[in-house]
């Protein structure tokens, strides 16, 4: 059986963000793409950090509470980014998120440029398809 790889499953057109973009038109973005978080890149298109829906929901309740909305996303985005690279493998991958917290990774080559994200539904959805391959094989 063929070892599947990220690159294979990966989201290649994810939603992106800039550090001085305002929070609300990054809620925005999120809203529009329907993705639960994604990758804040710098101006070469390399990865700085990470923007979350929860990272967001803090701010955006604080910013109702006090009725102005003034943070940027370099405020609130995480950074130490966990980035996997595309040749590796879902089951390692699958493996790994079992243990660490994120939901999405970005994808990035060996110099740190995005090249997409993966999420948990891409790595069941890869999973699924190689479970019905081998059985395919079986039979």
């Amino acid at each position: 059986m063929e070892s599947l790889k990220v690159c294979d499953y990966m989201n290649a057109r994810p939603v992106t963000f800039t550090s001085n973009m305002p929070v609300a038109e990054a809620v925005e973005r999120l809203l529009e793409a329907k993705q639960i978080g994604g990758p804040v890149v710098n101006t070469d298109n390399k990865v700085i950090g990470f923007l979350s829906e929860q990272d967001c929901l803090v701010q955006m309740i604080e910013s109702s509470y006090y009725q102005e909305q003034v943070a940027l996303v370099n405020d609130i985005m995480r950074t130490g980014v966990l980035a996997i690279k595309p040749y590796l493998s879902i089951i390692e991958l699958a493996q790994q998120m079992t243990l660490d917290k994120p939901k999405v990774y970005p994808v990035v080559d060996d110099d740190g440029y995005l090249l997409g994200t993966i999420n948990r539904s891409a790595l069941l959805h890869a999973l699924d398809v190689q479970l019905h391959d081998g059985y395919k094989s079986a039979s």
